[in-house]
């Protein structure tokens, strides 16, 4: 099962973009992820089409599943 941590920020312009990162280490601990975040923001380590980051919009852990159908 193949798992990605995608942190969302709002830009300058008030969009919304988003950082993934597949395979994060287990457990996911909030506070380090949340201390990751501003420390993106405050070191403007990106820049997106709507501007830099200027904060925290939210995190989530997203799973996929993908089961192979036999078809012959």
């Amino acid at each position: 099962m193949a798992k990605v941590l995608e942190m969302i920020f709002e830009t300058e312009e008030g969009k919304s973009a988003t950082i993934a990162v597949e395979n994060p280490k287990n457990p996911v601990n909030v506070n380090t992820v949340k201390l990751a975040m501003e420390q993106v923001i405050a070191e403007s380590v990106f820049v997106s089409g709507s501007g830099g980051f200027v904060s925290v919009k939210g995190a989530r852990l997203v799973e996929r599943n993908v089961e192979e159908l036999e078809l012959s």
